[in-house]
């Protein structure tokens, strides 16, 4: 890792006095932090110092001061009493068990944390009496920091460290960047490209990740092409050795409230709620809305101006048919609207959660749906059980409740 011209090593190099433009420009390319640059930084210049000028077992801190460009070392060493260490009768009694075994590998950190008893290690323990001699107020437990003697000359393999270090930690931090930030979004609509196609898996480039559009939340009849742009409900974020997971969903009925959300503001201001959804997906939703405002028509804030709200969401949806009706706190009414757009002439109810709705002839079709769809949502929508017939008796439909519920 040196220089081609001068063989200097690439951490001989780097000017520190003019550090902080760098980390800028590290910082807004990978969206991190510019803290969280320098504190990468740092553990390399560490990584660098122990691995050329330290001894096996030493913790190593450094401090870069990126106006001056001073960089300091630090030896961080654990305080530790009696209490904490293997006594010599129980370090006999464990060398034949151990044999063969590392030495323990406990971090100041781990051994103070966790309580365990650690192996005296000069490199990495001080004995209290010596710490408090440092650090008058030193408890068991603190870490003691030992100012080293700055180095500046680096071997290549000390800065080949480096860079690994470097690499390393910021592709860790980058992953918990994107995982904080898409954590934060569940729950959300995301943008995202189509990028490929696997069986019945569909990969989406949301820009600083891929997502996962599994089988089981896409919408049927939907058909996804590389390169096109489609928005996502964010379903759950998962952590994995490889990265994070993020799962998308365009069936899931939240997915609906969110599209509505973008396009009608009276949702935002809290104008209009959406009190319930029910959806099968690709085909047909029902969507139940109330104002809490007065002189607010919660269908027409969701239909908008010529219908230009309601399509906006039909097209994103590729053409799934949508009906808002107006949600009712008395049973027979909400029954009634939620049977849209058929006209009721009565509702009956009959006993817990089962009502009868009772329909002229001409609009009995239109009440029940192709293979009772419409009575099927109703049902769902409202969570009683719904039979449509005509006056006369006639083409009794029933509508189960609870087979699917309502998502707000």
């Amino acid at each position: 890792m040196k220089c081609p011209r001068s063989g200097h090593s690439f951490v001989n190099m780097i000017d520190f006095k003019n550090f902080g433009i760098l980390l800028d420009s590290i910082a807004e390319e990978k969206g991190l932090s510019r803290e969280r640059v320098l504190e990468t930084v740092e553990q390399a210049l560490a990584a660098a110092y122990k691995k050329e000028f330290g001894k096996r077992g030493q913790n190593i801190k450094a401090s870069l001061d990126i106006k001056t460009g001073k960089v300091e070392f630090w030896q961080v060493k654990l305080a530790v009493d009696e209490s904490m260490i293997y006594s010599e009768e129980e370090l006999a009694a464990m060398k034949e068990k151990e044999s063969g075994e590392e030495e323990s590998s406990f971090s100041a950190s781990e051994a103070d944390s966790e309580g365990k008893k650690v192996r005296f290690n000069p490199e990495r323990h001080i004995m209290l009496e010596e710490a408090q001699k440092i650090k008058k107020d030193a408890k068991p437990g603190d870490e003691i920091e030992l100012k080293l003697e700055p180095k500046t000359d680096y071997g290549r393999i000390a800065a080949q460290t480096a860079k690994q270090v470097i690499l390393q930690k910021i592709r860790e931090a980058e992953r918990a960047s994107v995982l904080d930030e898409f954590q934060s979004k569940e729950g959300e609509l995301v943008s995202g490209l189509v990028q490929r196609v696997e069986g019945r898996m569909v990969f989406v480039d949301l820009g600083k990740t891929l997502g996962v559009l599994p089988a089981e939340e896409q919408v049927s009849g939907e058909f996804y092409r590389v390169g096109q742009r489609l928005k996502f409900y964010l379903m759950r974020v998962e952590d994995s050795p490889r990265g994070p997971l993020i799962f998308l969903s365009r069936a899931y009925p939240k997915f609906i409230s969110k599209l509505f959300e973008l396009e009608v503001p009276e949702i935002g201001s809290g104008g209009v709620e959406i009190k319930g959804i029910t959806r099968e997906a690709g085909s047909r939703t029902k969507v139940a809305v109330a104002s809490n405002a007065d002189g607010v028509d919660p269908v027409g804030s969701m239909v908008g101006q010529r219908g230009t709200r309601v399509s906006a969401v039909i097209n994103e949806l590729g053409g799934e048919k949508i009906d808002i009706i107006e949600w009712a706190e008395d049973p027979e009414a909400y029954i009634a609207n939620a049977l849209s757009p058929a006209k009721v002439l009565q509702v009956e109810v009959e006993g817990k959660n089962k009502a009868v709705a009772i329909v002229a002839e001409d609009q009995l079709s239109l009440a029940i749906g192709r293979d009772g769809q419409n009575v099927r949502l109703a049902a769902k929508l409202t969570g009683w059980k719904i039979d449509v017939r005509t006056p006369e008796g006639k083409d009794v439909e029933t509508g189960e409740p609870d087979t699917e519920k309502s998502e707000a």
